[in-house]
This record gives structure tokens, C-alpha cells and sequence, in this order.
């Protein structure tokens, strides 16, 4: 996966639809998520669309999977991912995720439909962190 910093450096060169292009292309680069691990207890409530977020790994270096039925909301949780992808977990509890993911402006660049779940998304993701920090 690419790096929040490369996305960024593409995502500010590009205009309104290409950028919904990148958001399309960050989607299909996202490991695949089986469908398995896809049910209510990994469901992030609060969603237009489906989005499901799995954390793997242990405390020294956090993975997730995750993936979502909708392709531009897949974008936006492959960006959110992208700032925590296999970073230590007591790192990313800690994280200010939504102040990594501000220079995309994502509010005005979606309508609020679309975003309307990223702060449960990154609040998911920091509770899988802080929990496996604290196990370890």
C-alpha cells in the first residue's frame, strides 16, 4: 500500500473527477478482505455504505483489513488505512488519524453522504489499536 504522503502528493496534483478516480484506484489497490471476516462485529456503524474494518497483527505492527460495497467510500477507507497500515498499535491509538487525513479535505471534496462515517471508521480503528496495546 502506498504511503499517506504519496497519496497526497498525487491526490493535490488532480482535480474534482480525477480525484474520485484516485479514490476508485486506492479502492482496488486494498488487500482483500475475506468474505468471512465480513459480518456485523466488524460492520462500522454509522455508514451510507457497507464498510468493514479487521485488525491483524499484534502490538509491535497493526495490519487491517477492510473493504466496503460502495467504490468511492472504498477510497476513503484505503486512505484511512493508509495512515495506520502496519504502524505500531500503541502508535496509532495515539494517532491524530482525522489530522493526518485534513490535507485531502475530504468534506469538500465529497458530499457528506460520503463522509459522514470516517470519524467512526478512525474511531474503530484507534479502539482495535488502543485494545491490542494494552493486551500486549
Amino acid at each position: 500500500m502506498r504511503s499517506l504522503s504519496d497519496i497526497f502528493d498525487e491526490y493535490d496534483f488532480l482535480d474534482g473527477d480525477e480525484r474520485y478516480r484516485l479514490l476508485i484506484e486506492l479502492g482496488r489497490e486494498l488487500e482483500e478482505m475475506p468474505a468471512p471476516l465480513k459480518t456485523d462485529a466488524t460492520l462500522v456503524r454509522g455508514c451510507s455504505a457497507q464498510v468493514w474494518v479487521y485488525p491483524t497483527g499484534d502490538a509491535s505492527r497493526l495490519h487491517f483489513l477492510a473493504d466496503s460495497n460502495a467504490a468511492i467510500t472504498k477510497g476513503i477507507v484505503a486512505l484511512v488505512i493508509a495512515a495506520v497500515q502496519d504502524k505500531p498499535a500503541a502508535e496509532v491509538a495515539a494517532m491524530d488519524v482525522a489530522g493526518a487525513l485534513a490535507p485531502f479535505d475530504l468534506k469538500n471534496q465529497l458530499s457528506s453522504n460520503r463522509t459522514q462515517g470516517v470519524p467512526n471508521m478512525i474511531a474503530l480503528v484507534k479502539e482495535h489499536a488502543a485494545r491490542i496495546a494494552a493486551a500486549a
